[in-house]
């Protein structure tokens, strides 16, 4: 079912893709947001790249946070935090969005409900870097790092679905599980989209 809003950017049936949109539409102006969202909205097309693109032009999206996997109820869960403020419109056709921060704490961390939690000391470091002080003085380390506006924008889809890091399970071919877990991950990962 698709929903078609004069308030939102375009029509889709995605629902994470349609809460985005009206998360934004009761954002008073200046106001903050922090919102978990799926890896499909970071890259899915079509409705998707509309989306993103107007986001990143109407709003000042300058933060986001990539998600461990295990840390949710339903296992595989790829997701993410995406911290964007709401701003005025503006005269002089610029995007309000100058630099996307994003915050790696995906790669090669490994959590589970029962045995390995996360708990709030494993943030310690994104707290650090975020800078609530003064997020205009960020500065890059080995997991956080900033893209500019342009640069996202010429993405293929707008995709925000960055990463840098290399991750050190992919090293480890030797001690790979079996093709049939693997599979069965694969679909559990389909089925979320």
């Amino acid at each position: 079912m698709s929903y078609e809003r004069d308030d939102f950017w375009t029509t889709t049936s995605n629902k994470q893709l349609n809460f985005l949109q009206h998360v934004k539409t009761i954002l008073k102006v200046n106001g903050r947001c922090a919102i978990v969202v799926p890896d499909n909205v970071l890259f899915e097309g079509g409705a998707g790249e509309i989306i993103r693109k107007k986001m990143l032009e109407q709003m000042n999206c300058h933060t986001l946070l990539r998600l461990p996997t295990g840390i949710f109820y339903a296992g595989g869960v790829r997701a993410n935090v995406l911290f964007f403020d709401k701003k005025p419109a503006r005269t002089d056709g610029k995007a309000w969005t100058e630099k996307l921060w994003i915050y790696d704490f995906r790669t090669n961390q490994h959590f589970t409900l029962k045995e390995n939690t996360l708990t709030r000391d494993h943030l310690d470091d994104f707290v650090k870097c975020y800078n609530t002080k003064n997020i205009l003085k960020r500065k890059e380390t080995e997991y956080f790092h900033a893209y500019s506006y342009d640069d996202l924008i010429k993405r293929d889809r707008v995709s925000l679905d960055i990463f840098w890091l290399k991750d050190d399970s992919l090293e480890d071919i030797e001690n790979l599980p079996p093709p049939d877990i693997i599979a069965e991950e694969i679909k559990k990962i389909w089925n979320l989209l």
